[in-house]
């Protein structure tokens, strides 16, 4: 069973839709976090994914600029899927490991996060690839329609047909 690792966001929780869906179908942890304190919530997700390296890393709003922060210090280089990703709006730059295979998720719609800052993620790295979707922020209509599963099965099928040089 495919092992993924969940960040979630800013007012979520393990016990969120997008982490429920996660654990009907993957092998999913769901740490919990305090998201007041960025930096301690990078080293939380490094430290569980030392322990535990799953087969792919989601980050949603908050949790993705947490996997966006993994991945520009090198604590995570393995296939990524981030879910209007806040990276940006946290300060981080728009850059991921060349070696990362990383599908971005973000709604046209989106009136917490700008879609802008996913487009400047997936312009600036030939490994990202950006899904545009008309939703709102927390991606409800696509989660409740079981897009979750397949954009998690999309990012570990094409990382594993394009495996790191």
């Amino acid at each position: 069973m495919l092992k993924v690792h969940f960040i979630h966001g800013l007012e979520s929780s393990p016990t969120s839709r997008k982490a429920l869906v996660l654990a009907e179908h993957f092998d999913a942890e769901t740490p919990a976090m305090d998201t007041s304190d960025f930096e301690s919530c990078v080293a939380l997700h490094a430290e569980r994914l030392r322990e535990r390296r799953p087969d792919v890393l989601i980050g949603s709003s908050f949790g993705g600029a947490v996997a966006l922060a993994l991945l520009q210090r090198g604590f995570w280089c393995g296939p990524t899927l981030l879910l209007a990703q806040a990276g940006i709006h946290y300060g981080l730059e728009p850059t991921v490991p060349g070696e990362a295979t990383v599908l971005l998720v973000h709604a046209t719609g989106d009136d917490v996060v700008a879609v802008a800052d996913s487009r400047k993620v997936a312009a600036v790295n030939s490994s990202a690839r950006l899904l545009e979707i008309e939703d709102d922020h927390a991606l409800s209509t696509a989660v409740a329609a079981g897009k979750l599963v397949d954009w998690v099965l999309m990012v570990a099928d094409e990382a594993s047909a394009h495996p790191p040089q």
